[in-house]
C-alpha cells in the first residue's frame, strides 16, 4: 500500500468517525428519546468503565487470577469499598491507586 493510500484511507476513516459523532450532537435536540432508552442509556459509562476495568483486576498477567497475590485485584476492591462507602471520586482513585502502589512496591514485590 502506498504512502497516499494509507493518508486517504485515514482521513476518510477519520471523517466518517467525526461524522457518526456529530450526527448524535446535530439530531439529539430536534428528536425525543423513548423514555426507556433514556433510562436504559444511563447504565452506558457504568458499562464501559466495568469492560475497561474488569480485565486488568481479574487478568493481570493474561489468565485469571483471584489469589492475595494479585496486587490490582485487592486494590480495586478497596477502591469498590472507598468508592461505595464514600461516593467521592477523587478519594476513590487516590485510595485505590496509594494501595497499588504500596502493596506493589513493599508487599509484593515480583
Amino acid at each position: 500500500m502506498s504512502q497516499g493510500w494509507l493518508w486517504a484511507i485515514i482521513i476518510i476513516v477519520g471523517l466518517l468517525t467525526f461524522s457518526l459523532r456529530l450526527s448524535f450532537i446535530v439530531f439529539m435536540g430536534k428528536m425525543q428519546i423513548a423514555p426507556i432508552a433514556q433510562r436504559s442509556l444511563r447504565f452506558v459509562p457504568i458499562a464501559v468503565l466495568s469492560a475497561l476495568i474488569a480485565p486488568a483486576l481479574f487478568f493481570p498477567n493474561g489468565s485469571l487470577e483471584l489469589s492475595l497475590s494479585n496486587a490490582r485485584l485487592i486494590a480495586g476492591l478497596l477502591a469498590i469499598l472507598v468508592a461505595w462507602r464514600t461516593k467521592n471520586v477523587l478519594l476513590t482513585i487516590v485510595s485505590g491507586m496509594a494501595c497499588l502502589l504500596i502493596l506493589q512496591v513493599f508487599v509484593l514485590p515480583h
